[in-house]
């Protein structure tokens, strides 16, 4: 069942609807980092318990994203969205309540599980009912700026009420705002399945979600103890294998879970590329700059997370002007420029960051970084949006939302070391430290502050003073990994996406949309992506 036509007073409240949902979601992703130090008072977890608590939400949503989003074309989007909502709400309640660490644990993973229902569905939502291509590209720029706004808005929210109320009260918000969403999405949003599922495979779900969660706990577990560990080797092989398998499996399946032939096309696979690669340069400048304001420059939290509301702010303005833009530049140049804003704003980061850095320099950083990275995430999305029908639309959001958490994982891992790794390097202790003491100081900026708080008055100033000018030595390498990663998607950008066209007609099947396998490989022009202009 396709989705019928609607007016257009529902298609914009059911992109509210849609936008609010992906809100709660990318609220609570920030919210919880906030939530770990009254949690480690009242539940006392162990060191591995508070990585668990920390990871289980992503390790579900990312294992089961690919699964969703098939089942939601099969079963209808609505139908899953839905279910999900209720499935957050009763998730968030339990999280919040949780008495002990290993209930907290699997409350996490449940909201993983209810995650993933939701977001692939909120955006094939959106694209079956957006059937204009101008308007589709505008919905899902205000959609992903929208998730931009919330990442930003989880610690600002986090910290106000944590200032008041107990740990999980940050999670407890999510049931009253989630329920409101699921009553009023009953009577708006329209129901939309693919009319030809075919059945679900069975074998490629375990494949998916083994080949997924394997990549993506071995590159979250590097973080912690480094790439040589035998549980991260023995689990990238697991999900390499997996993930090979699943690509197999589904290129010689008559009715595969996704269609893995979408890749061949330099567009879609671009996209995804982008996706990947912005992820992993934006992610990581939430944790390192929360770190920045409150260890380095004495914030609290709720001062940190509202100080990074600009950027968010910025990322959402740049989504909602990224459709006007790719009429008047195309999408290879809008992307392209995006990444390049992106990457000359973490340059300037690095030139105004410092021990005793005021605010208003960093203004001139935070928003070009977030307006860019708004703009290229919202042509990137719509690109791979358009590239399937809309009767395929939630594999095609599955793929894009698993490349966003990769990518996201992927530069926690990478540019979490790249950070530790310059800290470390860059450390000059001071003589006359105890014992024992010197290892805290070398774990981390956190732990140099800790044990400073045991030592005599000057020797402490001297541990706190070379910690913090080896983090920001650390922290200035990672922005500058930031700008050439940046720069480098600009660059794909401009080959990848040059021969996609501004406006992208609607495909009316997969056939149309997907080249087969006997297809001669093109040689350029608009015929190199699959994708033709829509008719004027």
């Amino acid at each position: 069942m396709t989705t019928p036509a609607v007016s257009t007073a529902r298609k914009w409240a059911t992109l509210v609807l849609c936008c609010l949902a992906g809100l709660v979601l990318a609220i609570d992703m920030t919210a919880l980092h906030l939530a770990i130090p009254g949690l480690i008072r009242d539940l006392d977890p162990t060191a591995t318990q508070i990585l668990w608590i920390a990871d289980a939400y992503g390790f579900a949503l990312a294992g089961l994203l690919v699964t969703m989003g098939g089942l939601g074309d099969r079963i209808g989007r609505k139908r899953l969205l839905l279910i999900g909502m209720a499935a957050f709400a009763g998730a968030s309640a339990a999280t919040a309540y949780a008495s002990s660490p290993e209930l907290l644990i699997a409350a996490r993973a449940l909201l993983g599980v209810a995650g993933a229902t939701i977001m692939p569905s909120t955006l094939s939502i959106v694209r079956n009912v957006f059937t204009d291509p101008r308007e589709r590209t505008t919905a899902v720029g205000i959609s992903t700026g929208v998730v931009g706004a919330g990442i930003g808005l989880g610690p600002v929210l986090g910290g106000a009420v944590l200032d008041h109320f107990w740990w999980g009260s940050v999670f407890l918000i999510n049931v009253p705002t989630m329920a409101a969403i699921l009553v009023a999405a009953v009577f708006v949003l329209p129901e939309s399945r693919d009319p030809k599922p075919g059945r679900l495979d069975l074998p490629s779900v375990p494949l998916s979600i083994v080949g997924v969660l394997g990549v993506v706990y071995a590159i979250t577990e590097s973080t912690h103890g480094g790439v040589g560990q035998p549980a991260v080797l023995v689990a990238l092989g697991i999900g390499v294998l997996g993930l090979a398998l699943f690509v197999r499996r589904q290129s010689r399946l008559a009715e595969p879970l996704i269609d893995v032939r979408l890749f061949r096309r330099a567009a879609f696979s671009g996209s995804i590329g982008a996706n990947l690669f912005a992820m992993f340069a934006m992610v990581a400048q939430s944790l390192i700059f929360a770190q920045y304001f409150q260890l380095v420059l004495g914030w609290s939290p709720w001062q940190a997370g509202l100080a990074g509301l600009p950027g968010a702010l910025a990322a959402m303005t740049g989504g909602a002007l990224a459709a006007p833009l790719i009429t008047a530049l195309g999408r290879a140049r809008v992307v392209a420029l995006g990444m390049a804003v992106s990457a000359a704003g973490f340059v300037v980061y690095v030139l105004v960051t410092g021990a005793d850095g005021g605010y208003l320099p960093m203004l001139g950083a935070m928003l070009p970084a977030g307006f860019g990275m708004g703009m290229a995430l919202t042509v990137t999305a719509d690109t791979i949006l358009a590239s399937v029908s809309k009767d395929r639309a939630g594999a095609a959001s599955a793929i894009s939302e698993t490349a966003t958490e990769l990518g996201g994982a992927l530069g926690m891992a990478v540019l979490g070391s790249v950070l530790n790794a310059a800290y470390r390097g860059s450390l000059d202790l001071p003589a006359g430290l105890p014992a024992g003491a010197a290892d805290g100081v070398r774990d981390s900026l956190g732990g140099a502050l800790q044990v400073a708080g045991a030592l005599p008055g000057q020797l402490a100033g001297q541990v706190v003073a070379a910690a913090r000018g080896a983090f920001l030595d650390g922290m200035h390498v990672a922005l500058y990994c930031s700008a050439g990663m940046a720069a480098l998607v600009a660059l794909a950008a401009l080959v990848t996406l040059r021969s996609v066209p501004k406006v992208i007609e609607e495909p009316a099947t997969d056939d149309e949309a997907t080249p087969t396998d006997d297809e001669a490989t093109p040689t350029g022009g608009e015929r190199a992506t699959g994708l033709v202009p829509a008719r004027r």
